[in-house]
Order: C-alpha cells, then structure tokens, then sequence
C-alpha cells in the first residue's frame, strides 16, 4: 500500500486503533489530520480538538478541515458504559454526520471507513428497526426517532453498532453508484486499548469468560490499524459495502 500524496481524516486518532492508524498511514506516505477530543500522542501532520456528540461541534471541526481529502475513518468511539445518549452521538448519529459531510470533499476512488464491532452482529434481527433510523435524514430527526424508541442502557453498544452496520450497508452503494467513493466497516472483537475494560464490565464477567475459549487473545491495535488502511487503499478499490470482521476468527465460531 502506497499512500504517498493522499491526506486521510481519522477520528479517535488519540489512542488505541485510531492511533495505530495514523502511525501505519503515515509510514506509508500519508498526511494524517487527526480529530479527537483529547490532545494526540504521537506525530501528525494537523489535529482537531473536537466532540464528536455534537452536531455543532462536528460543524465546527469541519469547517477546519482541508477542502479535499482522500478518506476518512471513523475510529472515535464510547464503550456501552456511558449513557445511552452518549454512546448514539458519538458511535452513530455524530459518525453518520460527519459521513454526510465528509462525502462533499471526498474525490472519486476515495473511501469511509467505519469502525463497527463483533458485538454488531446480530444486526439481521433488528433489521426493520435499524433500517427505520437509518432513513431518518439527520442528527435532530435520528435524536427524535430514538427518544420515540428509546434503547436499553444495558445493550446500547451492540444497538449502535448494529445500527451504523447497517447504516453502511444501505448507503454505501449510493455513494459508491453516485460519486465513486466507497464506504465499509470493520468489525474488530476485544482489543487490547484503554477501554477493554468498560467492555469486561459492560458485558459482565459470564459472557468474557464464555467467550475467551473462542479465540487466542484480544487483538493488538497495531493488528486491526492496517486493515483500516486497506479499505482506504487502491488496493480495496472494488470493495464497497462490506462489514469485514477483524477478530482472531471469533465471528466463525457463531455459526
């Protein structure tokens, strides 16, 4: 992969798996502007203070990003123990904005990347739910949906990421058909970053231990971060419209 002269926006650019990305981008050749509401660690070439909760905000942030970029990925995100507003804005209604907006400077043969989740994959029998909100047109009108159809606190992240799958899904081949940039998820299991453990504690200790026979170990951030880039890739160029599990095989053994 040679990112040589392309500029890639990541948010949650931070920590975890958007640091990693960032990292893996520009050893390959990028211009990385991060976004995130904590000051980064590592070297970029921009950075954006931001809350992705609010739209306002999002705006704002927008306004500073360059007028073209080649990509962006969606890396920011809450684990399910913040409230249940919190974990909306930021893991779906904050995203699919951003999306909406980011779509306008991305030129064609450039991509969305989405950072779904494992927990995301039982999507199919919320279907008619999650299609429901995708439709709703923008952050207030999504805001409305979900106070007519509130979601539980104890499974609100599965909800969301549910929800931004198939969100992507049901957009990305709009985009794809209408202006040649592409949209896709990854869906990574447990990663070893600093909120593995609001996910111990929002899962409860029964389910971690029921499912760590099921794969070796949690993943490295460095092991999802350059499948993130592949999807922003020439290399990913016919791949539009998929969520692409990234979780040691963990997906396989539901089935």
């Amino acid at each position: 992969m040679n990112f040589q002269g392309k500029t890639i926006v990541i948010t949650g650019v931070s920590s975890g798996i958007g640091a990693e990305t960032a990292r893996f981008l520009r050893l390959k050749g990028a211009r990385v502007i991060g976004v995130d509401r904590n000051e980064p660690l590592l070297t970029l070439d921009g950075f954006i203070k931001a809350d992705l909760s609010e739209q306002a905000a999002i705006d704002a942030a927008f306004k500073q990003l360059p007028e073209r970029f080649d990509a962006l990925c969606n890396i920011a995100g809450v684990p399910g123990t913040a409230p249940v507003d919190l974990v909306a804005r930021v893991n779906y209604l904050g995203l699919r904005h951003l999306c909406t907006r980011a779509v306008e400077r991305i030129p064609q043969g450039g991509a969305i990347v989405n950072i779904a989740s494992i927990l995301g994959a039982e999507w199919p029998a919320r279907l008619d739910v999650h299609k429901a909100l995708a439709e709703t047109p923008n952050f207030e009108a999504g805001l409305a949906f979900l106070a007519k159809k509130p979601v539980a606190q104890e499974t609100c992240y599965q909800y969301f990421k549910e929800a931004l799958i198939v969100w992507t899904l049901t957009q990305s081949q709009k985009w794809f058909l209408g202006l040649g940039v592409r949209m896709n998820c990854v869906a990574p299991g447990p990663v070893l970053t600093p909120i593995l453990g609001d996910f111990v504690q929002m899962l409860g200790e029964e389910r971690v231990q029921k499912d760590s026979h099921r794969i070796k170990r949690p993943a490295l951030a460095d092991e999802v971060a350059p499948v993130v880039a592949f999807l922003c890739a020439e290399e990913s160029r016919w791949i539009s419209g998929v969520n692409l599990p990234v979780d040691g095989g963990l997906a396989s053994t539901y089935y």
